[in-house]
């Protein structure tokens, strides 16, 4: 049985990640914390042995970024990267630049898990009078981009990511695994966890409960079919893994008040 690997991760942290506010389409850098994550991962994957022929970002700076990253401490700067909008993170419309614990004071925490979380519920849509809507619909990226800019979303659920994803996924990374190349996905939480339940099948239901933390590599080995020959393998310290996936589950719950 032959056997692919592909590895995908959520990009190393970003300037909004670490002010927990909804960043999305929204073009941010790395913060500190997430170019040492970045290298950190780079550092790991060289060390395991991994050689990568082709690489796979969305069009957003902290994607993009990871990649660099990753590949200059892997001594593999000269491996191609290819960019497209359908890796982007997920469009969360009204709620782009609003901060999850607020969110969750004011909503309750489980109507923000299941914004940031849910398969298939829309979060209200961005507006013109958005502030950060000129920003994202003005910007020339997505001049460059496969769709007319009156095409893209204005909020997305996760089914929606999966939707738009699924034609990259099958015309341009499959074709590319399936000639035997080893394939590098930095992309996002959201556009992750998508592609995760697509190739894994995870349900609708349990989706819910799939969080990827920042800047940690995910190992999937695929057949023939790219069907999953085992669950998916974060690679790292588990103990430390597990810890920022706590961190990121915290990010949408009320803060409590020290006394």
């Amino acid at each position: 049985m032959s056997k692919h690997r592909l590895v995908l991760l959520r990009h190393g942290e970003g300037a909004w990640t670490k002010e927990n506010r909804f960043c999305s389409w929204v073009d941010q850098k790395l913060s500190s914390d997430g170019i040492k994550e970045a290298q950190n991962c780079g550092k790991h994957l060289k060390a395991l042995g991994f050689e990568f022929d082709l690489v796979f970002t969305s069009v957003l700076s902290r994607s993009i970024q990871t990649a660099w990253l990753i590949l200059e401490e892997m001594g593999q700067e000269w491996v191609p990267i290819q960019s497209s909008w359908r890796l982007n993170e997920r469009h969360y419309g009204a709620l782009i630049g609003l901060n999850r614990a607020e969110m969750a004071l004011n909503h309750g925490e489980e109507q923000v898990k299941i914004w940031r979380r849910s398969y298939d519920v829309t979060p209200p849509p961005i507006s013109e009078s958005h502030p950060y809507y000129k920003e994202i619909y003005n910007d020339r990226r997505y001049k460059c981009s496969d769709v007319s800019q009156d095409n893209l979303p204005k909020a997305e659920s996760l089914k929606d990511v999966l939707d738009r994803l699924l034609p990259y996924w099958n015309e341009k990374i499959v074709p590319e695994l399936k000639s035997g190349k080893m394939i590098l996905i930095s992309a996002h939480g959201n556009s992750s966890r998508a592609l995760l339940k697509h190739v894994e099948g995870i349900s609708d239901e349990d989706i819910i409960n799939v969080t990827l933390p920042t800047g940690v590599p995910i190992l999937l080995e695929l057949d023939e079919n790219l069907l999953p020959l085992g669950p998916h393998q974060f690679l790292g310290d588990q103990e430390a893994i597990q810890a920022a996936i706590k961190k990121v589950e915290d990010q949408g719950k009320v803060k409590s008040v020290e006394k």
